[in-house]
């Protein structure tokens, strides 16, 4: 993860990138340091988190995905939310898509989660069409408590086997 710091934290500068992430504000470098370290924290205690998404023909880091428990929207919880954050230059190229189906399997087997949220800031149009790609449904509309964004909350349950 140390080797990531510097894509990560290019990423996380970029204001389009962050738009729609928390306040919207761009992270600094050592923001960006701190966070990677509470992924691998989150890791340690939960048995999931955020995997680095890296371009298999360049090795280069675009961004990430994975699992994580959404504790700014309490009236979700408990629950656990898949997301992706990816660097622009990637945006538009089906990365998030095949990116979030992976860490849908991952939930369903080997973590065992039998339902999975994903929350759409009304607004960002193409991360909305990734959550109806992935077979996720409209559960609620909402309001972000912290910057009083509309929000939409997609679901899906584990497929019955």
């Amino acid at each position: 993860m140390a080797g990531d710091l510097d894509a990560y934290a290019a990423i996380c500068a970029d204001p389009e990138v962050m738009r729609y992430i928390g306040d919207g504000s761009v992270a600094t470098r050592d923001e960006c340091a701190e966070r990677l370290e509470q992924f691998e924290t989150t890791w340690q205690a939960r048995g999931f988190g955020l995997f680095a998404l890296e371009r298999r023909d360049t090795g280069e880091l675009i961004g990430n995905t994975g699992l994580a428990v959404p504790d700014f929207l309490p009236e979700i919880l408990p629950a656990v939310e898949i997301g992706w954050r990816l660097g622009r230059t990637h945006w538009r190229q089906g990365f998030a898509t095949e990116a979030a189906r992976a860490a849908l399997a991952f939930a369903w087997d080997p973590v065992g989660l039998d339902r999975v949220v994903s929350v759409h800031a009304v607004g960002n149009d193409p991360s909305g069409h990734v959550m109806q790609k992935i077979g996720m449904h409209l559960e609620r509309e909402t309001v972000h408590p912290t910057n009083g964004r509309a929000v939409r909350v997609y679901a899906i349950d584990r497929p019955v086997r």
